[in-house]
């Protein structure tokens, strides 16, 4: 999982699982320090990643945000639900309020209704209830069509998060 941070001050927040997550947090990255924004990547990461049960999840670091405009929440799908480590983090922070949040999931199954749905559901959820309004979110399919629904997430995020 990660969180980037961005705004004139980004930063993103990702939960790397496989690497697939990472690599669209990297492609964000890019595309935003392309346009003036100052963004950083921070991993989320457990102490043990197997843990399904979100109370019993230690993480090894928790990233603060605060001193940053936006942040873009990214992680995997797991067992058709959102990744446990991600839904731990966000559940430490104590508000989002005043920052502009997107968040996205990747998953291996081609289809959004194969857990992408529940997944970015679930993180809305939890994000909303730290006070903030979600202004985007994306599900990128680790199919044959993958380039293109990263490329259409990253302008998107980049768009929204640039106005």
């Amino acid at each position: 999982m990660f969180v980037i941070q961005t705004s004139q001050k980004s930063y993103r927040i990702v939960h790397p699982h496989t690497g697939n997550t990472y690599s669209v947090a990297e492609k964000l990255q890019e595309n935003l320090l392309r346009k003036g924004h100052s963004v950083s990547i921070e991993k989320i990461i457990a102490l043990q990643d197997n843990q399904q049960d979100v109370q019993k999840i230690v993480l090894e670091r928790i990233p603060q945000i605060s001193g940053y405009d936006a942040l873009i929440f990214g992680a995997p799908v797991r067992g058709f639900s959102l990744s446990p480590v991600m839904k731990a983090y966000i559940s430490q922070i104590p508000s989002l309020q005043q920052k502009k949040v997107v968040c996205y999931v990747t998953e291996f199954f081609p289809y959004p209704w194969m857990g992408g749905n529940q997944a970015i559901t679930q993180m809305t959820k939890i994000c909303e209830a730290k006070n903030t309004k979600i202004i985007a979110t994306g599900i990128v399919n680790w199919s044959r069509y993958r380039d293109k629904k990263i490329a259409v997430v990253v302008e998107e995020f980049s768009k929204l998060l640039s106005s």
